[in-house]
């Protein structure tokens, strides 16, 4: 009888690991190429970004082969302590000192040189919980008490946590990533509904009630009319791709990086993406992103059990909601947010959690791949 540990001894999942390495590597590359400028005139050295990144891929490559080796089932034991740890983190940008500013949101934990945003994890531990959850519930799902207000209590936990930061792109991406996967795992849709109705009111008023958030608003409907103050990114980004062209100005060669456009390493790297790599470079980008999710996607209906599935597809949605949104952002379709782009933004906690997040995809798929590989050996034989 086969051992749990060889369920996973099956070879590495290609079809996920090739776009993931491909993205990670076109980053390291545009995070030189965006930050150059930026780096030397902070830190005397246009190598800065690049040294950072180029070790951020290296510490996320490892822990993408550490999660592939260690199987998901064991991320059920540790359901609750990563939920409460990941609470603590939160809680501890506010209350401990040790909160770091940077763009008028305190969003990461500094330690003494040592930096991460806690709601990287959080977001990962969320997946977690809600995959255990509505796997040990399964037909209770549909219960209210039992399927949807739980997880809307862990839910809003998150939510005030890092409204406080503030950060509200990590507050739609929770949201819509929990809404998601209830909804797919069986909740009862008028439930979903009802909480979208409750929630569009405190939303607006959120929305109005703070002047830079109604301003980024009013100039996401019209940035030429703050084209000094609120409309001044997304008017830079917009002129960024329409510098690019087909072909883009080349690597290196893009004007907008030079201080016009702010962050252009992190929030709006996928604009100077779209200045030097023109729409060419923006269709592989976008080509290897839909790759991710096809296979996040095939994998989730492959799984072993519930668990894995509904794990998989947290992850796939998790990505797709942050590469959806980042972009949105830097074409002017949404709202100006700062939110990084998976696998190509400068930034240590994302690169390494994401890449961890596609070891444990790859975890997931060994066992259908070992049978699949098996079942083609047994019909190979003469």
């Amino acid at each position: 009888m086969e051992s749990e540990h060889q369920k996973y001894t099956a070879a590495y999942d290609v079809k996920l690991l090739f776009p993931v390495l491909f993205l990670v590597g076109i980053g390291i590359v545009m995070v030189y190429s965006a930050s150059s400028a930026v780096a030397l005139n902070m830190f005397g050295s246009g190598y800065y970004f690049l040294k950072r990144q180029a070790l951020f891929a290296l510490i996320g490559t490892v822990a993408l082969v550490v999660c592939r080796h260690l199987p998901y089932n064991l991320y059920r034991s540790l359901t609750y302590p990563l939920l409460l740890l990941s609470m603590v983190f939160l809680a501890a940008i506010h209350i401990s000192g040790l909160g770091y500013a940077a763009g008028g949101s305190t969003r990461w934990l500094r330690i003494g040189s040592f930096a991460f945003q806690p709601s990287e994890f959080a977001r990962l531990a969320l997946i977690i919980y809600l995959a255990y959850s509505m796997d040990k519930k399964k037909e209770l799902l549909k219960q209210f008490s039992i399927g949807f207000l739980p997880h809307m209590l862990v839910l809003s936990v998150f939510t005030v946590l890092i409204f406080m930061q503030p950060d509200f792109g990590s507050v739609v991406i929770f949201g819509a990533m929990t809404w998601i996967m209830l909804f797919v795992g069986g909740v009862r849709l008028r439930h979903l509904l009802s909480t979208l109705i409750l929630i569009l009111p405190v939303a607006y008023y959120v929305m109005i009630n703070a002047e830079y958030r109604l301003k980024r608003l009013l100039s996401f409907l019209n940035p030429w009319q703050y084209p000094a103050d609120e409309g001044y990114q997304v008017i830079h980004s917009m002129m960024a791709f329409g510098t690019g062209g087909l072909w883009g100005t080349g690597i290196g060669q893009g004007y907008q990086k030079l201080f016009y456009l702010p962050e252009p390493h992190t929030d709006f790297i996928f604009s100077v993406i779209g200045e030097e790599l023109g729409l060419i470079g923006v269709l592989v980008i976008l080509g290897l992103y839909g790759w991710i999710l096809w296979r996040g996607v095939t994998i989730a209906r492959n799984a072993d059990d519930t668990f894995g599935a509904y794990m998989a597809m947290g992850l796939t949605i998790a990505i797709t909601l942050q590469v959806c949104i980042n972009m949105g952002v830097t074409l002017g379709l949404l709202p100006t947010k700062g939110l990084t782009l998976p696998f190509l933004s400068y930034g240590g906690t994302s690169l390494i959690l994401n890449m961890a997040s596609m070891g444990i995809l790859m975890n997931i798929a060994a066992p259908a791949m070992k049978a699949g590989a098996g079942q083609k050996a047994q019909y190979a034989r003469p």
